[in-house]
């Protein structure tokens, strides 16, 4: 069991990193490529390398009533969050982006308590609560001031985009492989995206590495990675972690954008992590020892009298 929270929380760091690291590469290559052919580029990539290893070993095809919740994760969460995120990103800066869509995990915490009947444990409550302020503060440090109000729009939606699309995703992930639903997912995203085809001919050619980088990390291993992690803790406990994002997006903004960071920028990252490791704390429990009576090498039997 422990060995399997590790490689879960590993799962889950590798996907924060990489979907980090999207936000500043679609805020670089946003310029020179619209977001839907963006879209369709990274989803082809990442649904041609994810297929090549589902169709290495043994699949299980999904029974009919699965195919509803992997439209709705596919159409939503790789085709309508890809398209919305890569336009909000022509508007707003990497690190503003990063802390808008950072919603979700609330979204995410709330949808699961219903509709998955996870609850609302404690400490997801405080932690969350937590680590939104530090996002907040990211943000507040981030903002340039000239924010248009069409990139922050668009960036509510792909939140909301991705917090249907991790709730439905995860009771899939009870009955299907995390490989298999990341692919079949990402086949959908790619589907729907497929009118914008011929602008991805027209434009990709300049950006045609920076698509493949998106496609190969952030979409085929970082979604995958994701699903291993969701399916071996909750839905909300998993959506508190992306808390982690906007903090590294900001630090890598900085590194390859020069955007740089602000001093309460670090505030919120440090916050972030603490609201994080408050939500996934869980409290041992140790068993009682029922008491022995032992007795006394010093002690006989009383005689009859």
């Amino acid at each position: 069991m422990r060995k399997q929270g590790v490689l879960a929380g590993g799962a889950a760091a590798v996907t924060v990193v990489l979907w980090a690291s999207a936000f500043v590469a679609i805020r670089h290559v946003g310029q020179e490529m619209s977001a839907g052919a963006l879209s369709l580029g990274r989803l082809l990539v990442g649904s041609v390398l994810l297929g090549i290893f589902v169709f290495t070993r043994p699949r299980r095809w999904p029974a009919r009533e699965d195919w509803k919740l992997l439209l709705v994760c596919g159409l939503l969460w790789f085709g309508a969050y890809n398209l919305a995120l890569n336009a909000a990103e022509r508007h707003l800066d990497a690190g503003t982006t990063a802390m808008l869509v950072n919603i979700g995990p609330l979204l995410i915490a709330l949808l699961a308590g219903v509709l998955l009947k996870e609850g609302f444990p404690r400490q997801l409550v405080v932690g969350s609560a937590v680590a939104f302020g530090g996002v907040v503060l990211i943000g507040l440090s981030s903002a340039d001031g000239d924010a248009e109000a069409w990139g922050v729009v668009l960036c509510l939606a792909a939140a909301a985009a991705y917090a249907i699309g991790v709730v439905s995703q995860k009771p899939l992930l009870a009955r299907l492989p995390a490989l298999e639903v990341t692919w079949l997912s990402c086949v959908i995203g790619a589907v729907a995206c497929l009118p914008f085809g011929p602008a991805l001919v027209r434009e990709v050619r300049p950006s045609i590495w920076w698509v493949v980088f998106l496609g190969a990390f952030p979409t085929a291993i970082a979604f995958t990675t994701w699903a291993y992690a969701l399916a071996r803790t909750t839905a909300g406990r998993m959506g508190a972690t992306t808390y982690l994002v906007p903090p590294i997006t900001i630090f890598l903004g900085w590194l390859l954008l020069g955007e740089s960071p602000e001093p309460l920028a670090y505030a919120g990252g440090l916050l972030c992590l603490v609201g994080v490791a408050v939500s996934r704390y869980r409290r041992r429990t140790v068993a009682a020892i029922p008491a022995v009576k032992v007795d006394s090498p010093d002690s006989k039997p009383l005689s009859k009298s």
